[in-house]
């Protein structure tokens, strides 16, 4: 995981040089000062994910399969909603801004950023439904601790990374 996570950030890094590096440079269409809204309340539900699913781990570890399985439930809806915000916030760029890939190069560079991250969360979400299944169903244990405690470092990475973007996207670069 640890590998992993370092070429994520690798990559990651030359996204966000990149959107900082064209910012600013589009001639036409929208600039993200005029579209771009901070996602607040998003924001919160995914750091607040890296809470829940902090405790959900630490509540294995302590054998008590129950609080795991409430913790990681929460941290799928929490995660779930901050990718149907997502979803929200680009349908209303697309429709209401006219704000696509193809527009200008704040587009192409926004898109491609939050997209990669998007994608990363998805995944992440995957991972973290299946393995919800398997505690719903009782295939959960203590001795899987070590498991899950590896799928949370990911987890967190993602949200780790969502601070940069938001930083650099919603709060910089506008």
């Amino acid at each position: 995981m640890y590998f992993l996570i370092a070429a994520e950030a690798a990559i990651f890094t030359i996204f966000v040089v990149a959107y900082i590096f064209y910012v600013g440079k589009s001639a036409t269409g929208p600039q993200p000062a005029a579209v771009l809204h901070a996602p607040l309340f998003l924001t919160a539900c995914l750091l607040s994910s890296s809470l829940t699913t902090h405790l959900a781990v630490r509540g294995l570890r302590s054998r008590n399969v129950r609080r795991f399985t409430w913790w990681w439930c929460g941290t799928v809806i929490l995660g779930g909603i901050f990718v149907a915000g997502t979803a929200r916030e680009w349908r209303h760029l697309v429709y209401q801004d006219g704000l696509t890939i193809q527009t200008n190069l704040f587009g192409t560079t926004y898109y491609s950023l939050v997209g990669l991250h998007a994608f990363h969360v998805i995944a992440g979400l995957l991972a973290l439904a299946v393995v919800l299944v398997f505690a719903i169903r009782g295939d959960v244990r203590q001795e899987h601790s070590a498991r899950t405690e590896v799928l949370s470092m990911y987890w967190h990475f993602v949200d780790a990374v969502w601070v940069v973007i938001f930083t650099v996207v919603y709060l910089i670069g506008r």
